[in-house]
């Protein structure tokens, strides 16, 4: 161990070496610099000495070298303009931050040329990376959100529990032979060709899950309606053995006249409540078809016999899987459905769990997050 003592100097030296590693590790810039108590223009100035020297950089004295082409000012203005806002904003035609869209407004705004791998490598240093964005319709109300979220659902959950019924989120999808969302490996420059049969052939779902982890699904043909949704329910109530509440998006067989007078003749043992409109992040049933979809495409479908039966598989996977069902509550947008903790253990454990989900970008669609 050396003798030699901690100077000041050190001590500042750690500070900015710190604030470096915490902003790499993908630790935002806002709360770096609010933990060390620095303005963000600091925390900013010693990311562009760290890009443009290393941590040698971070050292107080003299520096050599070329000027930096990148300073603190223009980091800040564009790790505010990514995360802030759209490319729309600076004039250009599309909503997605490419490395090609910030290159060119470096240029346009700043004077600044750096190559795509340049770009990459700063928005690297900033804490970026590339992420696959969640869409949401312009046209959703944040009134009518309000309203569901304070006090739609939490009426809904009181009278399931003066009732003993148990609270279902309700969804319907297609799924096609020819939908590939998988990827494989292969040799660089060279596209992998996989055989197919070449037929487009399709099926049809509806499938309710609850926030315990109970999920019930069925096939049908031909296009959802009123009479085939009202016989879902009444399959979904006797298999159930409770009184159901059912939750739905706004199609027109989800209220129409048919399921008016199956509800009312139900004499309260269904209820069915719809999400706010352009708001399907809300239904943690997505989530579902999300997962199904995703394990589907990496199936080689000859037939839609072939389709009906690998379908059927991965939904009875899921179904067995009450863990995973659970998971798709947990979601941002989905949490609000989740079923409120039994103790304070619980309540600290789910916290934690969400906490390392959004920490590492984890995303509940896919095989991946799976139970084994």
């Amino acid at each position: 161990m050396s003798d030699k003592p901690i100077t000041k100097a050190d001590l500042r030296y750690q500070k900015r070496k710190d604030a470096i590693d915490a902003v790499s590790r993908g630790e935002s810039v806002s709360s770096v610099a609010r933990i060390l108590g620095i303005p963000l223009r600091t925390l900013f100035l010693w990311l562009a000495l760290y890009r443009h020297g290393g941590y040698h950089a971070l050292r107080e004295g003299k520096r050599s070298g070329r000027p930096r082409k990148v300073t603190g000012e223009v980091m800040q203005w564009l790790y505010q303009a990514i995360t802030l806002g759209d490319p729309q904003q600076h004039q250009f035609p599309f909503c997605l931050w490419t490395l090609a869209i910030i290159r060119t407004m470096l240029k346009r705004e700043k004077g600044i040329e750096l190559s795509k791998s340049a770009v990459s490598r700063l928005l690297g240093h900033l804490g970026l990376s590339p992420q696959r964005p969640i869409y949401r319709s312009y046209k959703q109300d944040p009134n009518e959100l309000d309203k569901y979220l304070n006090r739609t659902f939490p009426e809904l959950r009181e009278l399931a529990k003066r009732s003993g019924a148990v609270i279902y989120f309700v969804d319907e999808a297609a799924v096609r032979s020819d939908a590939h969302r998988g990827t494989t490996w292969g040799k660089i420059g060279e596209t992998p060709v996989v055989a197919d049969s070449g037929g487009r052939f399709g099926l049809r779902l509806i499938s309710a899950v609850s926030p315990r982890g109970d999920m019930r699904f069925a096939t049908f043909q031909g296009r959802m309606n009123g009479a085939r949704f009202v016989q879902f329910l009444k399959n979904l109530r006797a298999d159930t053995g409770k009184p159901i509440i059912v939750i739905a998006d706004n199609a027109s067989y989800h209220r129409g006249k048919t399921l008016q007078r199956f509800v009312e003749e139900s004499d309260g043992d269904v209820v069915v409540e719809h999400l706010p409109r352009y708001a399907p992040e809300f239904n943690p049933d997505e989530q579902v078809w999300n997962h199904a979809k995703a394990r589907l495409a990496k199936l080689f479908i000859a037939t839609k016999d072939d389709l009906l039966r690998e379908m059927r598989k991965i939904m009875q996977s899921i179904q067995k899987s009450p863990a995973l069902i659970r998971s798709f509550f947990q979601l941002e947008s989905t949490r609000y459905a989740a079923p409120p903790c039994k103790s304070f253990d619980e309540c600290l454990c789910v916290n934690l769990c969400n906490d390392l989900i959004a920490r590492l970008g984890l995303r509940f669609l896919g095989a991946s997050l799976e139970p084994s």
